[in-house]
């Protein structure tokens, strides 16, 4: 098994140097980055399977370059490390299309654990979760859209890529796994961010509301992903 390819991009020289050793004595191969343009160059240029990235930096910070990357359909898992405590810059970076967000001060524990986990899941994407009895299992079909498992994309019935951050697509594919089904705000955490990733309701809130603006043709009025009122959420495919 090929180790991981993990580019870090962080401008305090002490904390880079101390994080990319400790990568690389577990046998990642470690990119490294000072500032927001080299990083971005880096990861456009070379195969990165997962992107920490410093929020403050100097140059382009590390919203933009999570914000540039996704629009650019720039797969690979990214994981934000900040010293922002505020849930709102939380919930700003993950809609970005963040996988995950670590406060410092961290212990490198954490952080190794919290990336082992986030590349656990992204290698468990191209699985299928298709419900009992569906023999292809490969797309789902709802309104205009084709959600289509096997390239790990939602596609409009021309062709057209709907653009998705990971999470995004995540949160699409567990709620149409399960349809007509009522599924909590815990669920979701669980099954789409995993038990370790600090999201709250209000995350799952945000994400439904983006999604809706993406696959919905009146996103006040969904026809899509319907509310439980105090619970959570139902996924219609007509």
């Amino acid at each position: 098994m090929k180790a991981s390819r993990i580019l870090i991009v962080e401008d305090d020289p002490a904390l880079l140097r101390g994080v990319s050793d400790n990568f690389a004595a577990r046998g990642y191969h470690v990119e490294t980055a000072a500032d927001g343009e080299r990083g971005l160059e880096k990861a456009r240029r070379g195969r990165v399977d997962l992107l920490v990235l410093d929020v403050m930096l100097p140059r382009i910070n590390g919203y933009e370059i999570c914000r540039y990357l996704r629009h650019e359909g720039w797969s690979a898992p990214i994981i934000f490390l900040t010293a922002k405590a505020d849930e709102s810059d939380v919930l700003l970076g993950l809609g970005l299309g963040a996988d995950d967000y670590i406060r410092k001060p961290f212990g490198i524990r954490e952080l190794l654990a919290r990336v082992e986990a986030v590349l656990r899941r992204s290698a468990g994407g191209g699985e299928t979760h298709g419900p009992a009895g569906d023999e292809t299992g490969g797309e789902v079909r709802f309104g205009g859209y084709v959600l289509d498992r096997r390239s790990h994309r939602l596609l409009t019935l021309t062709g057209q890529v709907v653009p998705l951050s990971p999470k995004e697509y995540g949160l699409l594919d567990c709620l149409a796994s399960h349809p007509g089904r009522a599924m909590s705000r815990d669920d979701l955490m669980d099954e789409v961010w995993g038990y370790d990733s600090r999201v709250t309701s209000r995350t799952i809130d945000r994400f439904v509301t983006t999604l809706r603006r993406k696959i919905e043709p009146d996103p006040t009025h969904p026809r899509h992903i319907e509310t439980i009122r105090e619970f959570g959420y139902r996924f219609v495919a007509e």
